[in-house]
């Protein structure tokens, strides 16, 4: 089957005003790159016409710069949808000019095929490879790919010559039938294969594929410094602990794990401690930690949605590609965030929180209740069906000025209800089995920072013994908050009697 090439400018004249675009790739890899800097750079022409064109952006998760920059300093997005970690796109969500909707990324290809979000007009994508009978090897990400290019009603390709042929075989596309005929994910195993190694499209669908030649040029994370290390190394040190005392089996369990220099440092001690086997990953992010060790021979196996690598881990991919295609699956992420998936296999999960308070509940989104960082992301798809579901964080923010441990978080993502164990630098509160006032004690003695544990054990003290089951004075409650709002530092907290 042969498309026609066109330029990224030819596919972005395609797109109209009101549009409901949906961006293929997932964690700011595989993601188009050509047609939405051209289609900013069109509705900066129309703009400036005095027409009016803004689009809906419905992605798989985080796009990067080339998407979500371009678009919204273009003033082109009227809806964003689901996840993302721009600078420009988050400050459009937090002053009113974006909408934006947080879902969980288990959710959101559902959501699309469901029919919940309206008509997808035009899904962009980008390929490793088109097949000869024109179906699409998708790149370093699956994300909602296959979902996008099923439903909408245009799609354009972006064929990336800088992967060309090399991922082929690395992807295993499934999407579940719809209820009430849905079966079972035939995945028992990490390293099973459900489905195919390309996306088939209907080629009336096909505007065009534009050549494009670029990596997605993910920078490497900053170094690990004492605070991370240590929490990599408390969560390590946990999970030794519950293995040795057989509570987790002896070929050790599946690990999930978020983006970030805490879960580089999660999982660089557990693959240097030599107690512990090497073990599987069933993940949504391939991190450049995972690439190294799985050179170490202490991962055996990856299954994610994205390759989210700097470009000397993906040189060092590439130049292993023989081996690194038996051992590497992608797909889509509705298959890698299944609460199905996570259940049977018994994930071990760990997940990042901007702050947890003292009875388990964990806020990933909001900045003092109200400013949206990124999105929930998959942490809670993992968290409340994980084997052992851990959160981390530091005890601390702004130097000190703001604590990561607060009476009431100021806005709820994961419940008390679905944190088992909470680890900071200081420690780890093991949540499992606990009332509200065993996990107040527990998560105040073993994570909070010094410096805060008095303002805390007296929250607790004013909270408790008036005839309920979970110490909380609404009066109080937020008043760290409030001190920092008001003052910039949570530890000129007053608290009412």
């Amino acid at each position: 089957m042969k498309y026609s090439f066109i330029s990224a400018e030819e596919a972005a004249a395609s797109i109209h005003n009101g549009n409901t675009i949906g961006i293929g790739g997932f964690s700011s890899v595989g993601t188009p790159k050509a047609v939405p800097a051209a289609l900013a750079v069109y509705a900066e022409k129309l703009h400036s016409e005095g027409k009016e064109f803004k689009v809906g952006l419905i992605t798989g998760g985080a796009t990067g710069s080339q998407v979500d920059s371009a678009l919204v300093q273009a003033h082109a997005v009227a809806f964003r949808t689901p996840f993302q970690s721009n600078k420009e796109m988050r400050n459009a969500i937090n002053a009113g000019e974006v909408q934006y909707y947080d879902v969980h990324l288990s959710q959101i290809g559902q959501d699309v095929r469901y029919g919940f979000l309206g008509d997808i007009d035009v899904a962009i994508v980008e390929a490793s490879d088109i097949t000869e009978e024109g179906d699409i090897v998708l790149s370093t990400s699956v994300g909602i790919s296959p979902t996008l290019i099923q439903v909408a009603h245009k799609v354009i390709i972006e064929l990336n010559e800088a992967h060309a042929s090399k991922l082929t075989g690395m992807h295993d596309i499934y999407i579940p039938d719809a209820p009430p005929y849905r079966r079972e994910i035939p995945i028992y195993r990490v390293n099973d294969r459900a489905g195919s190694i390309s996306v088939r499209v209907n080629p009336e669908k096909v505007v065009g594929v534009v050549r494009t030649n670029e990596r997605d040029r993910i920078a490497a994370f900053t170094p690990l410094n004492d605070t991370t290390s240590r929490i990599g190394q408390n969560v390590a040190d946990f999970l030794l602990g519950e293995y040795q005392r057989g509570a987790i089996p002896r070929e050790f369990l599946p690990l999930q794990s978020g983006v970030g220099n805490i879960a580089n440092a999660v999982l660089g001690a557990l693959g240097a401690d030599k107690k512990l086997p090497a073990f599987s990953m069933y993940t949504e992010v391939i991190q450049n930690s995972v690439i190294d060790l799985m050179m170490q021979e202490r991962i055996r196996f990856v299954a994610g949605s994205s390759l989210t690598l700097s470009d000397d881990r993906l040189d060092m991919l590439y130049d292993n590609i023989d081996v690194m295609k038996e051992r590497v699956l992608l797909r889509p992420q509705e298959i890698t965030n299944h609460p199905e998936m996570i259940r049977r296999l018994g994930i071990i999960a760990v997940n990042t929180a901007l702050e947890a308070d003292i009875f388990g509940n964990v806020n990933s989104t909001h900045v003092l209740g109200s400013k949206m960082m990124n999105g929930i992301g998959g942490s809670a798809d993992f968290a409340r069906n994980a084997y052992l579901s851990i959160f981390t964080t530091p005890s601390t923010a702004k130097d000190g000025l703001i604590s990561s441990i607060v009476p009431h978080v100021s806005h709820v993502d994961s419940t008390e209800h679905d944190v088992r164990i909470l680890v900071t630098e200081q420690g780890v509160a093991d949540l499992r089995g606990k009332s509200p006032s065993q996990r107040a004690r527990c998560i105040i003695e073993n994570c909070a920072h010094p410096d805060y544990k008095e303002l805390l054990w007296d929250y607790l003290k004013l909270s408790e013994g008036k005839g309920c089951h979970t110490p909380m004075s609404l009066r109080n409650a937020l008043k760290m908050h409030i001190a920092f709002a008001e003052t910039g530092d949570m530890r000129n907290t007053k608290f009412e009697m």
